[in-house]
Order: C-alpha cells, then sequence, then structure tokens
C-alpha cells in the first residue's frame, strides 16, 4: 500500500472542498436557483426580513419600485405569506444578460384576518459569471412582478 505524501494529500482536501463551492457558483444561475429565488423572497417577508426580502430586488431593491421604508410599510398588514413557485419559462438572453419569468400563486393573510390570493409571475434577472466585478450579480434578483388577484 502506497501512502500518498502530505502535499498531495493537502491538494486533494482542497479540491474536495472548492467541489461543492464551485458546484454552488454553476447553480447561481439555474432555473432551479431562480425558483429559489422567489421562495426565499417570500420566506424572507414571512419571517420578517424585510432588509433581504428588499435585497432580493435587482438594483439593491430599487427595481422593486420602492424606498426601503415604503417597501417595509407595504407588508405592515400583513400577517403570513406564502408561494407556491411552478417552472420557471421564458428564459431569454441579451449583452452579458439573463432573464427568467417564474410563475407564482401566493397567498396571503392579514393581520385583520382577511385572505388574499395572487396569481402570476416574477421576472428574474441575472448577469453573466464573470462579466460583473461583484459576484452578486451573477445571482438572480427579482426585477419585476406581475400579479393579479384572485377573486
Amino acid at each position: 500500500m502506497r501512502i500518498a505524501p502530505a502535499p498531495a494529500l493537502a491538494l486533494a482536501a482542497l479540491a474536495a472542498l472548492a467541489a461543492p463551492v464551485a458546484a454552488h457558483a454553476q447553480d447561481a444561475g439555474s432555473t432551479a436557483a431562480a425558483r429559489r429565488t422567489v421562495e426565499n423572497y417570500y420566506a424572507a417577508i414571512e419571517r420578517g426580513d424585510f432588509r433581504a426580502a428588499y435585497a432580493a430586488w435587482d438594483d439593491g431593491g430599487r427595481a422593486s419600485g420602492k424606498s426601503y421604508a415604503d417597501f417595509r410599510q407595504g407588508f405592515a398588514a400583513t400577517a403570513h405569506s406564502r408561494v407556491a413557485a411552478g417552472t420557471p419559462r421564458n428564459a431569454d438572453a441579451g449583452m452579458s444578460q439573463r432573464w427568467i419569468e417564474v410563475p407564482v400563486d401566493v397567498r396571503a393573510t392579514l393581520k385583520n384576518g382577511r385572505r388574499q390570493h395572487f396569481r402570476g409571475s416574477y421576472t428574474l434577472h441575472r448577469v453573466v459569471a464573470g462579466v460583473s466585478d461583484n459576484p452578486a450579480d451573477s445571482s438572480w434578483h427579482l426585477s419585476k412582478a406581475k400579479l393579479v388577484a384572485v377573486r
């Protein structure tokens, strides 16, 4: 039996540790990651982490069309919210840009007990990995929402 020298073992250990990081980096632009972005957005709203929810929007939250204060205030009457995100569709690519649409079914309960139901979609955006100096740009962010009340 031959035992590998210590430097070879160290390199093998580093490669094993780096593999999940590389897989995660590739996964950041997947359709599954787009769907998780929408699910994570609603999970942040549910736990009252409006800072994280706002940050899920493109351009540091500004793509929501609201200031952070107005965004947070928009959920002041919401007690609970949940989303059923569908299969991402209508993927589109431009110069170093990627877009995808995630269909959603959203149910919310207000603090007064009233229930709300919406259907529609979110359009998500990301920059192709390696194009921006900011690694976060290659992850999906919410770009716009099209939600309608279900009666």
